[in-house]
């Protein structure tokens, strides 16, 4: 089954800052772009951190309750200053879903996309990765179920119960062996339109020690 990258969806026209750029800099290039984050990069082009809104109305909100004191002069803060850091980056051979879950574990709305030596290359966002969960439902688990356990694991129609609701699948019923199971969870994983898989399928023997078994289960937390 072929894999979309992270590559065939990023843009690689970046909106980024220097660690030195002015905090209200930041905040205009944010509403300017209408994005809700930038990456803060250093003299090579790598990813030190992000500013983002939360970043920018948190620094603000801390700003107008702590005025300065004593007749000190007040110091506008930079980029360096009020980022987040380290950077919650991806490479760009790392495949779309695999980006998906980072932003939805992280909740996080753009990824800086880096090379090989975290350089930053691209930026894939929520909004370019819809592209990519377009897939209805009715068809992932239609995939599933016909591709995944009828065709290439052979297993009797009915042992496994599918469900699929806005990309996260479940899956529940038994398998035969138990070394089919992780084999069963990478590859409905690895379907384009999965967000994540909560398994609980079990399974009849344990071929992996010789020993039959009736209570095994492979459960993936997402």
């Amino acid at each position: 089954m072929k894999q979309i990258k992270v590559a065939d969806l990023m843009s690689d026209e970046v909106v980024s800052v220097a660690p030195s750029t002015a905090f209200k800099d930041v905040a205009k290039l944010l509403a300017q772009y209408d994005i809700s984050g930038v990456p803060v990069l250093d003299d090579e082009d790598r990813v030190v951190g992000v500013v983002s809104q939360t970043d920018v109305v948190a620094r603000a909100a801390r700003d107008s309750v702590a005025p300065p004191q004593n007749g000190t002069t007040f110091r506008p803060p930079t980029a360096g200053e009020v980022m987040s850091a380290p950077a919650v980056t991806v490479h760009a051979d790392e495949t779309a879903a695999d980006a998906a879950r980072l932003m939805t574990r992280r909740g996080i709305e753009r990824l800086p996309v880096v090379d090989v030596e975290d350089r930053l290359v691209g930026i894939v966002t929520r909004r370019d990765l819809l592209r990519l969960f377009l897939r209805p439902d009715a068809e992932i688990r239609r995939r599933i179920t016909d591709d995944v356990l009828g065709d290439l694991l052979d297993v009797p129609a009915g042992d496994v119960d599918v469900h699929v609701v806005d990309g996260i699948v479940t899956l529940n019923g038994q398998v035969e062996r138990r070394s089919q199971l992780p084999v069963l969870l990478s590859l409905a994983e690895h379907i384009d339109g999965v967000v994540a898989v909560a398994s609980r399928v079990t399974a009849r023997t344990d071929d992996t020690t010789g020993s039959p078994t009736n209570s095994l289960r492979h459960a993936m937390p997402w």
